[in-house]
């Protein structure tokens, strides 16, 4: 079990480094670590999920708990479930957008609230090590809360216009949700791409920051004359967008996007941003007349961060929004649905919506492989110690003309690197000179 549990969730290759056995003792611990009578739990479409969602069953009956099986479904839907049927906590068996060798759990306590990587976690893995609580009263049963959760998230649509939407689930969790959606909403068009959940993923993996995922759709959209194309990952929770041109569209623009929406409706609301955010966004928020926070990465922080402030809003670079209207949770179905209202309401494209936002030259997200990352981050602040220092999330250095964030990776052995400036010029300076810096101490 050594390395499965991370930050946010647990994640391992199936079946060498989780399996069954593992996955059984998880439920067992988890029901035991909430002393939970109610959970719910669903799973994606890989391979593996069945057999380890059958297993974490077991442990989690063995423990006493009545299970709800509601099945294949998203990460949203199971957040949903989870709060729609008052339970005391639910388990979703997923990996993400990560290969389909891999597979994991994602947790959670009532009210969809994540176990944590800075105690929950920790503590459940010390249970799973622990002898199996055994309890009488527990039971299994199946049901389903598709149609509830769709109803729930096109009770969000305004006034619709007619789109052409082209959607890429990626034959993942959120493939059969979009119909469903799309019956609700005869005004919209939908050009389905690779729906059918399929966890051997045929055409390519789910995950919508990878640029090779998007081809297809980016060609989609333009060839149908579509408003918007979305791609979504594997569980549902995140989604890319690409605009009527067939143009991706950075994922922290979407971000200031809907805050500038929903700030329209709830005036002076506070909204969260990841901190590798362009600035464009915290202005947009501003100028919107909202109040907004800078947050560490990850789902689980800024959800309790949402929670602490009552944030209306958060978005991420990796493509997760969340709504505080679906519980603080991240939801790629309802950004759809978002989106599509932000479009109907202004009568523009999205390009042209996305354009004063995108006025910042990014390198986006530089992954790099270091062999002493904490000797990194030190040589970095030392040498840019006079710069506006932080380290909310590893280090963020401001000048009042660039920026950038350097912080480790919780899923991958490697470092992350923003860097946004005023101009283009500026930005291939700054860049150079930070890289050459981080190959510095790397040879120190």
């Amino acid at each position: 079990m050594a390395g499965i549990f991370r930050a946010y969730d647990i994640r391992g290759r199936y079946p060498d480094e989780l399996d069954e056995a593992t996955a059984k003792k998880i439920g067992n611990a988890f029901v035991a670590l909430l002393a939970a009578e109610r959970i719910v739990v669903g799973r994606d479409m890989r391979l593996s999920s069945e057999p380890l969602s059958r297993a974490f069953i077991r442990g989690a009956v063995e423990a006493g708990a009545e299970v709800a099986d509601i099945g294949m479904a998203s990460t949203p839907l199971l957040n949903y479930a989870i709060i729609a049927g008052g339970f005391d906590g639910g388990a979703m068996v997923t990996a993400s957008h990560l290969p389909g060798e891999m597979n994991g759990f994602k947790l959670a306590r009532e009210n969809a609230v994540p176990l944590s990587g800075d105690r929950d976690l920790p503590l459940l893995e010390t249970r799973v090590g622990e002898e199996e609580v055994a309890r009488a009263g527990g039971s299994s049963r199946e049901t389903g809360m598709l149609d509830a959760y769709v109803g729930a998230a096109a009770g969000f649509v305004r006034t619709p216009k007619p789109l052409t939407v082209v959607v890429d689930a990626g034959n993942g969790m959120a493939g059969p949700e979009i119909p469903r959606l799309f019956e609700r909403v005869p005004a919209w068009r939908l050009v389905p791409l690779y729906l059918e959940p399929d966890g051997r993923f045929p055409h390519h993996h789910a995950n919508p920051l990878d640029p090779e995922t998007t081809r297809e759709l980016q060609e989609r959209v333009v060839a149908e004359g579509a408003d918007m194309g979305v791609a979504f990952d594997g569980d549902g929770d995140r989604c890319g967008l690409v605009d009527e041109r067939g143009e991706r569209v950075r994922e922290d623009l979407v971000t200031g996007l809907i805050a500038e929406f929903l700030l329209e409706e709830n005036p002076g609301a506070t909204i969260l941003y990841d901190l590798r955010s362009s600035r464009a966004v915290r202005e947009a928020i501003e100028k919107a007349g909202g109040r907004g926070v800078r947050s560490r990465v990850g789902h689980a922080f800024i959800k309790a961060a949402m929670r602490e402030e009552d944030a209306l809003f958060a978005g991420e670079l990796s493509g997760h929004y969340y709504y505080r209207d679906m519980g603080f949770t991240d939801n790629g179905l309802l950004t759809l649905v978002m989106v599509a209202n932000i479009l109907a309401a202004s009568g523009r494209t999205l390009s042209e919506l996305i354009r004063p936002l995108d006025r910042y030259p990014s390198t986006g997200e530089i992954n790099l492989a270091v062999s002493e990352p904490a000797v990194v981050l030190a040589v970095l602040a030392a040498r840019y110690r006079d710069a506006e220092l932080d380290r909310l999330d590893g280090l963020t250095a401001a000048y009042p003309d660039w920026w950038f964030n350097i912080r480790r990776s919780h899923t991958e052995p490697v470092v992350r690197l923003n860097i946004e400036a005023d101009t283009a010029e500026l930005l291939d300076k700054r860049r150079e000179e930070v890289l050459s810096a981080i190959r510095d101490a790397e040879g120190a």
